[in-house]
């Protein structure tokens, strides 16, 4: 219980200082003029102040408030460094310990945990005070004793104004210790897209933190595209320099540069750094050969000519050379075909060489088959779309080109009504795989037939559509470094004209077309990898049965293993919870890729190196105090308000010494009667002073 006196005055306050000045102003005037009786009237006047102004006694039981303190434990994944963990979890013990000797009536904790998945900054740094302020949200500012923060000093959310926006000390205690080296390498300028194929130039910078005399030594860097390993160059540590990169494919392309470990580092996490370029292709070049007219004959030209990325070059060939044409010059439009230029001096310039019901002639050399061979080894693109003529004496199988076709035609000519039908193979691949109207295991495909068919034997590659008595009708195979399809029909044309509710011909024959030209998403073997939330989502697409276990490995270092179920007819798909920054690198056989979770280049991992710099205006505004834990643990003391909150091996946590009052009472120490009865008595005796 507490004892106080307090005033309930029975006239305003300004009513009150008013009386009070008169009097005075009476008072002195009496004074002046030496009036007797002056001590008896001066009495009364205050006796009649006092009554007015009301003095009680104040009971009241009071129940003291706890102060609360928080402790903020930084387990941000620069913290996982060396022996910092270690050293974290060590202090926050004897820290509990020391606090634990406090009763809970004076000094309340809360304890807060820091991590990547909680406490992350959108640039992927650290966030302490961002949970700081969320474990105080219902905390009144004045029972706030302070905070304490055991974190390796990078955190990325530090207030701008913290003399403003922090009313009670902050305390730090850094992990790690001083005078730390590392080296880091950022991509200082790279672009967001590029032509693929062509020099792209990317400007890093590694830089040597505490080191001495580290600028301009060389340092290597190994440079990955797509997890692929594809040039190693020498670079000066301490300065912007340019790297030449060229893009493989079109779509996204992850560019991994890694530099070569320095001297007594930290960590070799932030010694790599990625960025994401969109590659762009520049317009594909498509050679078109047509041979004899048909009804399907402008099928190709068509669909090639609609596609903006495609730069088409077509010739139909409508008579050799050595055929006479007695039509006056001045009547021709046609122009001579350029063999030479074509099949020798740019062949190599085209992304793709069609032949559609093409038969040799004379017109062709056969050295310039031999040629287009080479070319589809060395990584090009051929595509033969048949009639009747391949299966002639003849046909582009008495060629050179033979050696690269993955059938051999048997002479026979199927000219019967059949819906093509999609093989075991197809409804893996990419090309045929859920194409509108094809039939399953149960059913038949709902478009139109088709009345023509080469009869060949397939002797490699993958038959993805068949005829009658499963005759292959659309075989794709790898040649080395090239890609050859053959499509053993002319009647693709049907399905355009929609003859018995036509079919995808569109469709099928731009994926055809686009996986000759190596488009990323129609590849029969490939890994893909995103993050979604907290999950890194796996896709494994396949021809064979079951791909093996997924190798993952996380921005950190450490490694996994994932295990992929079937979700479709040749598409195999898992995920595992993503709980770093960064980028995860994936590999499964001969494949790899990579996915990014948050940046790609967290602000976690842009300077490792422990340091009091970023928290220690922070500490200087609110009074606080910043310390290195390799020196030891400093006490705990409880100074009051006002008084220093830090000191030589000492932090303090404030005692505010707040209260609620749970019970008050008032008892008047200057009762009216008892006013009146002193007021008349100090009169008579005022009147009995100047009565004399």
């Amino acid at each position: 219980m507490t004892l106080d006196i307090v005033f309930a005055p029975h006239l305003p306050l300004w009513a009150l200082v008013s009386l009070g000045v008169m009097a005075a102003a009476y008072l002195g005037i009496a004074l002046a003029a030496r009036a007797p009786g002056l001590l008896w009237r001066t009495l009364t006047l205050a006796v009649l102040l006092l009554a007015l102004a009301n003095p009680a006694l104040l009971r009241e039981e009071r129940q003291n408030l706890p102060d609360i303190a928080v402790v903020v434990l930084d387990q941000s994944q620069s913290t996982g460094i060396g022996e910092r963990t270690a050293q974290a979890l060590k202090a926050q013990t004897a820290l509990k310990q020391a606090l634990g000797a406090i009763p809970q009536s004076e000094l309340q904790i809360r304890y807060v945990t820091a991590t990547d998945a909680t406490s992350r900054t959108d640039a992927g740094g650290t966030a302490l005070f961002r949970p700081l302020a969320e474990a105080l949200a219902d905390v009144p500012p004045d029972r706030v004793a302070g905070a304490v923060l055991i974190t390796d000093g990078q955190v990325h959310d530090a207030p701008q104004d913290a003399k403003a926006q922090i009313p009670y000390p902050i305390h730090t205690l850094l992990t790690g210790k001083p005078g730390e080296r590392d080296r880091r390498l950022t991509i200082a300028q790279a672009p967001r897209y590029g032509i693929v194929g062509e020099t792209l130039t990317f400007s890093v910078r590694v830089d040597d933190s505490g080191a001495q005399d580290a600028a301009g030594a060389p340092v290597d860097l190994d440079v990955r595209i797509n997890g692929e390993f594809t040039a190693r160059h020498s670079v000066p540590a301490g300065a912007n320099a340019n790297l030449q990169l060229v893009l493989p494919h079109g779509g996204e392309n992850v560019i991994e540069i890694q530099a070569a470990p320095g001297p007594n580092e930290l960590t070799l996490l932030n010694n790599r750094a990625a960025v994401m370029t969109t590659g762009v292709r520049d317009q594909l070049k498509v050679l078109l050969i047509s041979g004899a007219p048909h009804a399907g004959e402008r099928t190709w030209r068509n669909l090639l000519k609609a596609d903006p990325g495609v730069n088409l070059v077509h010739f139909t060939i409508l008579r050799p050379r050595e055929k006479l044409d007695e039509t006056p010059t001045y009547q021709l439009s046609l122009i001579e075909f350029p063999i030479r230029e074509l099949f020798e001096e740019r062949l190599n310039d085209f992304n793709l060489i069609i032949f559609d019901r093409y038969q040799h002639s004379s017109l062709i050399p056969v050295q310039y088959y031999a040629n287009i061979a080479r070319y589809v080894e060395d990584g090009g693109a051929l595509l033969v779309a048949a009639g009747s003529e391949l299966a002639q004496p003849i046909s582009l199988y008495r060629t050179p080109i033979a050696s690269v076709l993955p059938a051999e035609p048997s002479g026979q000519v199927l000219e019967q009504g059949f819906r093509p039908q999609v093989t075991a193979d197809g409804m893996r691949h990419p090309v045929t795989a859920g194409l509108p109207g094809a039939n399953s295991a149960e059913t038949e495909p709902s478009w139109g037939r088709w009345f023509r068919l080469v009869r060949a034997a397939v002797m490699k590659g993958n038959t993805l559509m068949s005829g009658p008595q499963d005759a292959p009708l659309l075989v794709l195979d790898r040649i080395e470094k090239g890609r050859v399809a053959l499509m053993l029909s002319d009647q693709a044309w049907l399905w355009t004209r929609g003859f018995e509710g036509g079919g995808p011909q569109a469709e099928l024959l731009r994926r055809l077309a686009h996986w000759l030209m190596r488009e990323p998403d129609l590849e029969e073997e490939r890994l893909t990898a995103e993050v979604r939330g907290d999950r890194l989502m796996v896709v494994r697409r396949t021809m064979g049965d079951r791909p093996p276990e997924v190798e993952i490995t996380a921005p950190a270092g450490g490694t996994q293993t994932l295990t992929l179920n079937e979700s479709q007819q040749g598409v195999f798909s898992g995920s595992v919870q993503a709980t770093e920054m960064g980028l995860y690198r994936l590999k499964n056989g001969d494949l790899t890729t990579a996915a990014a979770a948050g940046p790609l280049n967290p602000k976690e991992f842009s300077d490792v190196r422990a340091t009091p710099e970023i928290l220690g205006p922070a500490a200087k505004a609110s009074g606080g105090s910043i310390s290195w834990l390799a020196d030891g643990l400093p006490e705990v003391r409880r100074p009051r308000t006002g008084r220093a909150m830090q000191g030589d091996g000492w932090i303090g946590l404030r005692a505010n010494e707040r209260f609620a009052v749970k019970s008050a009472s008032q008892t008047p120490l200057f009762h009216p009667a008892i006013a009146v009865i002193a007021m008349v008595g100090l009169l008579f005796m005022a009147w009995r002073a100047e009565g004399r």
